[in-house]
């Protein structure tokens, strides 16, 4: 085996102290490792420089040599080696690291490079932050109380912009909050590939807008929103609709497909108001997609179950089903249940001596952050044990075993059985169980409806396209009427015969850990927010979905990382 390449490190000197880096690390970057903040707008640590905003400049310098010798020239005063400072300041973001460089941050003539910066970009916004989306995560009013002067010299009248421009169906532009950082531009054209953004106009008037004929409409646009430092793009679903420092933020995970992009869900007092990324440079860096982020609407659909009785009625009612066709059952579990909910769909077939299936969803990927496999999680029912090759997209196996009379009874778990390719002539030959968060043909069949949750409503784990185990929280509560997936599941292995399950994520973990080979020593509690890599050694051999490799990660423009 080759061992891996070796990372460079240099050292450099920032405000006195010195800190080993890899060689190439971005200055700003550099200096956030020894607690310097660098203010800046146009930089992001994920798109290309550009130098625009000029809010990042430093004095540098970089220790004096001989010019014919190129021996190191000391300085008689210190007794180290002298440090040539460049004579004007120089913008960190385009500047990496090199050995021996010399960064100051703090000297009189930065704090007034700053605020020269500063009084320029406020010249022409407006005072608006009572009103504005951005308030309580703005940069620009966060460094004008850091960095800026206080006060304004400016007498003249504003120039006046556009305040509500729709970029797109998701974006909505108040072109005078706009600083040019250009960071929407970029993303649209090195990480989204659809080049659609660019200022139009000179100086004062300078105004972002869409190329003519185009909008930005891509499922990538409201990456746009989350990077702009200030309050010019807004989601035009949130927009005025919560104050964020009154939300709860809580770490979640993208289940739209197998990427398992990392997630921020925003809610406050049981609603949720937006979900954003979160960073995870392993999967999904800082974007996810528009898409996504609408999963939320399901909690509170018109089309959500729930139930009038209670979670024990409707148990009797499944077990008196279930002992009416002992060996005709058959079991459907779902690539969206999480791991702790397929171990015990497992444990039910078990109990039941029945079959389990699972429903595949496949459809276009685009290379980015959608995958083909729209099933958050089928490598999850892989490493537990609930199948053991890959999914067919329809059920035509379990629709031959009811035209055969070989299955009466199904358990549906979280899957509509009619969208997987069961007929309504099948599904009238059996008897339904039916789990799920949402009315479809399935719950309108079945002979018991149980209501469960969203994976809003719940924590637990899930697998991603890498073999990444990855977890998500609980960020809001279940409605009334609707019941944990793991409380429902273990009371029905308990009504199938089976042993009495615990319903609880630490008590399923236990049994994980020890039971399935690739989750053996892996603690619940332990298991990083980054994720961790499973062994996928047991699979290598599967194809999952055509173009997509065991660890595949999506493709992407990355810059300066």
């Amino acid at each position: 085996m080759t061992s891996p390449a070796k990372t460079e490190l240099v050292t450099v000197n920032i405000d006195g102290k010195e800190i080993a880096v890899p060689k190439g690390t971005n200055v700003i970057e550099a200096a956030r490792l020894v607690g310097v903040d660098v203010p800046h707008y146009c930089y992001h640590p994920k798109l290309s420089v550009v130098g625009n905003c000029r809010m990042c400049l430093v004095e540098m310098g970089m220790p004096a040599v001989d010019p014919a010798t190129k021996a190191p020239v000391m300085d008689p005063a210190t007794g180290r080696q002298k440090i040539n400072w460049i004579p004007r300041p120089q913008i960190g973001c385009a500047t990496n690291a090199s050995p021996g460089l010399h960064i100051r941050t703090q000297t009189p003539q930065i704090r007034d490079c700053r605020e020269g910066v500063m009084e320029f970009l406020l010249i022409n916004h407006p005072l608006d932050c009572p009103i504005c989306d951005q308030a309580g995560e703005c940069k620009l009013q966060e460094q004008s109380t850091g960095y800026g002067r206080g006060y304004s010299r400016f007498v003249e009248q504003k120039n006046v912009k556009p305040k509500r421009t729709q970029l797109g169906p998701r974006v909505t532009l108040d072109d005078e909050r706009c600083i040019l950082c250009s960071r929407c531009i970029r993303f649209s054209k090195e990480i989204a590939k659809d080049d659609v953004l660019g200022f139009i106009d000179r100086g004062s008037y300078s105004t972002l807008t869409c190329y003519p004929g185009r909008k930005l409409e891509n499922n990538y646009s409201l990456n746009t929103v989350d990077i702009c430092p200030v309050g010019a793009l807004t989601s035009t679903d949130f927009r005025f609709k919560m104050r964020v420092w009154f939300l709860k933020q809580t770490n979640s995970l993208d289940t739209e497909s197998s990427v398992g992009a990392n997630t921020v869900v925003w809610s406050r007092e049981g609603v949720i108001y937006r979900i954003t990324p979160r960073r995870n440079d392993e999967v999904n860096d800082t974007w996810m997609a528009d898409s996504g982020r609408l999963l939320y609407k399901a909690v509170r659909a018109e089309s959500r179950l729930t139930a009038k009785e209670s979670l024990a009625a409707l148990l009797a009612r499944a077990e008196t089903i279930l002992r009416l066709s002992p060996g005709l059952a058959a079991v459907v579990g779902s690539g969206q249940s999480s791991v702790e909910e397929q171990f015990l769909t497992r444990q039910l077939a078990r109990a039941l001596h029945a079959p389990a299936y699972l429903v595949s969803r496949t459809a276009a990927g685009d290379g980015i952050l959608v995958s083909a496999d729209r099933n958050p999680n089928v490598r999850g029912a892989l490493v537990t044990g609930l199948i053991d090759t890959l999914p067919q997209s329809y059920l035509d196996e379990l629709g031959a075993a009811i035209d055969r009379g070989e299955v009466r009874t199904v358990v549906s778990v979280g899957e509509d059985l009619m969208a997987a390719g069961l007929s309504a002539t099948q599904l009238a030959k059996v008897s339904i169980i039916h789990l799920g968060t949402q009315v479809c043909a399935s719950s309108v069949a079945a002979a018991v409806v149980i209501p469960t949750l969203t994976v809003f409503e719940k924590a637990g784990t899930m697998v991603n396209q890498q073999f990444r185990l990855q977890r998500f929280a609980k960020a809001v509560a279940g409605p009334v009427g609707a019941f944990d997936d793991l409380e429902v599941l273990a009371r029905l292995i308990t009504a199938a015969g089976g042993s009495a399950e615990t319903s609880d994520l630490a008590g399923v973990w236990g049994r994980l850990a020890t039971e399935v080979p690739a989750l053996r020593g892996v603690s619940y509690a332990a298991v990083p927010e980054t994720g961790v890599v499973l062994d996928s050694s047991p699979w290598a051999a599967l194809p999952f979905v055509e173009g997509e490799s065991l660890h595949h990660r999506p493709a992407r423009a990355v810059a300066n990382v």
